[in-house]
């Protein structure tokens, strides 16, 4: 059997499956990105100080610890040549751990309360192995500057229970699970050797090494233990968790730091709660994006002026995942426009502007996928389905420049495991460095 996936576009896809195990959540995937750039030339801006910026430097800030934005100056006058935005999303669907968290159920069994982060597919984490990972905060030195550590559990810790077809026989025939009911997670047995409160706090002070009472508060999200693998006979297909949005993370980070030398401005924006709005100070609703490139300007000692005039001549990609054609519900997919896993990267369109699509910004795409030598499929919803949205439209709010809806197929978007194409990861990171690179 002749290989239909060769090895540069294996070891890429394995790439991203590595980057994937490491970012359990949003934090973690802004610290990942963070120990990619830094070996690569980009130095750490702090928003709370004067920039000073020189055509070709390379830097990086963050927000909220969750959120990125990396930037290579360009060699032009931006005025004249803008910005090259690539725009996704750190956060994934999922469960986020309440505050008193901590259910008893009979003197028996230990749960945890949770509370639905986004739209994911609830039955998609029931019987599954989970763990926990997110930020601790710590007391610090002053009561406005607490410490911050990342937590990841080593072990899987929960599973959240189906019940026995024996007590639901209609569980096949279509089952309404309740958020607050049926999707909490069991931690424990409750034994003599169990504290009887605080267990989890616990758990985290001795992981952290540190005193119960020295943590004030927590982000902690569930996630899924096992790691993402290859699968198909010819070991075609990727299935893991979170693809939807790491996957364009990982393109962008990997085409930026291997971009060729532009006269714009090359950007790449990581969001984070697109899941849940976008209504953030480190969301794509927030100035966040705005406030940097102004200051970009302002650095290259640029007046409000030539501002404006640098939106002119930017365009921003927004790179968030696209639905594949389903083997079995083929008839959800709008007649025409039906892109396949394996097929290249998609260009989403939507008359009611869901999508930032319009004709220019899909031939300007297209051009570029065949200057990459890159393979481009269309996505468009069937006309009686409303379809999701992306951070393109909420940005284009904030941003009047030319802008694009993009992303790889996968199917499954919002499950626990979702299915894309290993070919592609690398034809969408091609697509990117051109985007990048090309004046």
């Amino acid at each position: 059997m002749k290989n239909y996936i060769n090895v540069t576009e294996r070891n890429f896809a394995q790439a991203l499956l590595d980057f994937i195990e490491e970012s359990p959540s949003a934090f973690h995937a802004v610290e990942c990105i963070k120990q990619f750039l830094v070996p690569q030339g980009f130095r750490e801006l702090s928003m709370n100080e004067k920039w000073s910026l020189t055509s070709g430097g390379k830097f990086f800030v963050t927000r909220n610890n969750s959120a990125l934005i990396a930037f290579i100056v360009g060699q032009g006058e931006p005025e004249q040549h803008g910005f090259r935005l690539l725009a996704a999303h750190t956060d994934s669907p999922s469960f986020r751990v309440k505050t008193l968290p901590e259910i008893s159920v009979e003197g028996h069994y230990l749960k945890l309360n949770v509370e639905t982060y986004g739209g994911p597919i609830l039955n998609t984490w029931l019987d599954r192995p989970l763990s926990l990972a997110g930020r601790i905060i710590l007391r610090g030195e002053s009561p406005f500057s607490p410490q911050i550590k990342l937590f990841h559990s080593d072990r899987p810790l929960l599973v959240i229970p189906n019940l026995a077809i024996h007590m639901n026989r209609k569980v096949n025939e279509g089952l309404e699970l309740n958020k607050q009911k049926d999707m909490l997670p069991l931690l424990a047995q409750i034994t003599e050797g169990l504290e009887k409160g605080g267990v989890l706090i616990n758990l985290l002070a001795e992981t952290l090494n540190c005193l119960p009472e020295d943590i004030l508060d927590f982000d902690l999200f569930l996630c899924e233990s096992e790691k993402g693998c290859f699968v198909g006979l010819q070991q075609e297909f990727i299935s893991s968790s979170r693809l939807d949005d790491l996957a364009m993370i990982h393109a962008g980070m990997y085409a930026i730091t291997q971009a060729k030398p532009s006269l714009a401005t090359q950007v790449l924006v990581c969001f984070d709660h697109e899941e849940c709005g976008s209504t953030s100070r480190q969301g794509a609703a927030s100035p966040l994006l705005y406030h940097v490139l102004e200051r970009i300007m302002l650095a290259q000692k640029k007046d409000r002026e030539n501002y404006f005039q640098a939106l002119e001549h930017s365009f921003l990609i927004s790179a968030d995942m696209a639905h594949a054609l389903h083997p079995n519900s083929s008839e959800k997919h709008d007649p025409t426009n039906r892109p396949i896993l394996n097929g290249g990267p998609v260009i989403k369109l939507s008359a009611n502007q869901n999508y930032t699509t319009d004709a220019e910004s899909s031939a300007i795409v297209t051009a570029l996928c065949q200057l990459a030598k890159v393979p481009v499929q269309t996505f468009v919803n069937r006309s009686d389905e409303r379809g999701g949205s992306t951070i393109g439209p909420i940005s284009s709010t904030h941003l009047d420049i030319r802008s694009v809806d993009i992303g790889n197929p996968i199917l499954g978007m919002h499950s626990l495991r979702e299915l894309g194409g290993v070919k592609d990861h690398l034809a969408i990171a091609n697509l990117i460095s051109a985007f990048f690179e090309t004046d």
